[in-house]
């Protein structure tokens, strides 16, 4: 039993850092996005629709080049994100991971609301050997 109060306590303290560092986040995209890259390691790196960015440098100077909006617009939205592997038939198998973000829609015969994919993205994870 003692792991298992130990597992939750650990995914209990991760949904709140996660909700912490989200509300960071997006808090500084839409209002001070100058300082958006104190979030991020000196080296790391920011794939943008397939466009990378390494560095604070650069990523400063991407992060400023967009342009302002607010980031979920006031939906109650969630990202989930999937990892694992596939084989498709007459093919090898192989790795991938997907997000998904879903925004809560109101449901008329329900107080809980309907989640409904806003976007999708999957992606082959292919490592050289």
């Amino acid at each position: 039993m003692a792991s298992t109060v130990d597992f939750r306590t650990l995914v209990d303290q991760s949904c709140r850092y996660s909700d912490e560092f989200v509300n960071i986040y997006y808090d500084c995209m839409d209002k001070r996005r100058r300082n958006l890259t104190r979030l991020y390691l000196d080296k790391a790196t920011l794939v943008w629709n397939g466009n990378a960015f390494t560095g604070h440098d650069a990523l400063s100077e991407f992060f400023e080049s967009l342009p302002s909006k607010q980031a979920t617009q006031g939906q109650t939205t969630l990202l989930v994100v999937t990892a694992g592997s596939v084989k498709f038939d007459g093919n090898k198998q192989r790795y991938f991971n997907q997000n998904f973000l879903l925004t809560a829609q109101a449901s008329p015969n329900s107080d809980q609301p309907v989640w409904k994919i806003a976007s999708d993205c999957f992606r082959f994870q292919d490592w050289a050997n």
